[in-house]
């Protein structure tokens, strides 16, 4: 899915802002500037698109309330499920609302594949809090709107192996995926880590929505293995953590961003325990810098923040400091360049991109699930020394 040095700075800031205009300008005093984000809003993982959702709509409605915009911010909802095939219509709704000028998302790397070719036509910049897949940047794509605001899986998959080899020091590591492009990318990532540092490696493929994880369970108990990594998301890592406390599996256990939200641990109950998650995202209530961030958003929407909320406010912010820069005449394809050239310090991180839209930084972090809670534990490469 779906990685970060903490600026401990509470008031962001932009560098490089450019003025843009264009023939097809949006924004002058009172007119409506739209920011849309795109992302499972509903369907399987949709409280990674929630936790997402939440940040974009507490960035938007600080600004309209401070009263110095000399436009109206609005935010736009636009549901692809996290799938590949509900991507294109997603993309599409925002593309043909002309108000709108910039994307948060899309939130999935599957659903970022299939929608990027439509919003590169566009020429409407897509900046994705949590779209990990490290092919997505690659030029040949052409994907000329996507910018990545996350450390992409090469830094995830290799912060698991590292901790694997170097902090528990596995000998056999049962590597699961669920065969979207997310979980394959960060499965392939994590193999060739692992086996670079002299595990042996068991790679099994199970697709999504499997109904019964009891004999992969199995597999895993036989092998030997004394750790596994599932690559995928929450709904499928639950039941098949609960199949492995079943089958009797005693072993370290680790997952991704995709897994990395308060529904694994509702799905899969005390099967979850002792299980490590892994996201290029921090714990927003832990962090200094985040503090006022989760008390905004606690009181705003009733409940903590997430995965990837801090992430989604900070992108959000970004995009609309620059649109600030140009006193809100804005036209797409004059945003987009902007924010490929912009540098921007976010609460949880500096958000500044490669010549192909690729985030500059490479922090990881590791979670825990500890007593029916997901316990931030830190820097995962510090951590495994």
């Amino acid at each position: 899915m779906l990685n970060k040095s903490i600026v401990r700075l509470a008031v962001p800031l932009v560098v490089g802002a450019l003025a843009l205009t264009g023939c097809s300008d949006s924004g002058a005093d009172g007119d409506t500037i739209k920011i849309a984000f795109q992302g499972p809003l509903s369907g399987d993982n949709v409280a990674l698109g929630e936790n997402e959702q939440n940040g974009v709509k507490l960035a938007i409605d600080q600004a309209n309330a401070k009263g110095d915009l000399g436009f109206k911010l609005e935010y736009v909802a636009s549901d692809d499920q996290g799938l590949p095939d509900k991507a294109t219509a997603a993309a599409q709704k925002v593309i043909d609302d002309e108000s709108v000028v910039a994307v948060v998302g899309p939130a999935f790397s599957g659903a970022t594949n299939t929608a990027s070719p439509l919003y590169a036509e566009a020429g409407l910049v897509t900046v994705s809090p949590s779209a990990t897949n490290p092919t997505l940047t690659d030029p040949k794509n052409n994907f000329t709107s996507l910018l990545r605001g996350v450390p992409n899986d090469s830094m995830q998959g290799a912060g698991m192996a590292t901790y694997y080899a170097k902090k528990l020091k596995a000998k056999k590591v049962y590597l699961l995926d669920d065969k979207t492009d997310y979980g394959a990318g960060l499965a392939g990532v994590a193999e060739k880590g692992l086996k670079a540092a002299g595990i042996e490696v068991l790679r099994k493929s199970v697709p999504q929505k499997t109904p019964d994880y009891s004999a992969t369970a199995k597999d895993v108990v036989n092998s030997k293995a004394d750790a596994l990594i599932y690559a995928g998301y929450y709904q499928d890592a639950a039941p098949f953590a609960k199949k492995l406390k079943e089958a009797g599996y005693k072993g370290a256990a680790i997952s991704g961003d995709g897994t990395n939200d308060g529904k694994f641990i509702e799905l899969a109950g005390a099967a979850s325990e002792g299980w490590f998650l892994t996201c290029p995202c921090t714990d927003a209530t832990v962090e200094a810098g985040t503090k006022k961030f989760a008390a905004d958003y606690q009181k705003a929407f009733n409940r903590a923040p997430g995965t990837y909320s801090a992430e989604s406010y900070d992108i959000t912010n970004m995009i609309i400091e620059q649109i600030k820069a140009a006193k809100g005449k804005v036209d797409r394809e004059g945003l987009r360049d902007a924010l490929k050239k912009a540098s921007y310090k976010g609460l949880t991180k500096t958000f500044s991109f490669d010549e192909n839209g690729e985030f500059k930084g490479t922090d990881v972090y590791l979670y825990q699930v500890k007593d029916g809670k997901i316990a931030y534990q830190g820097n995962i490469n510090q951590l495994a020394g």
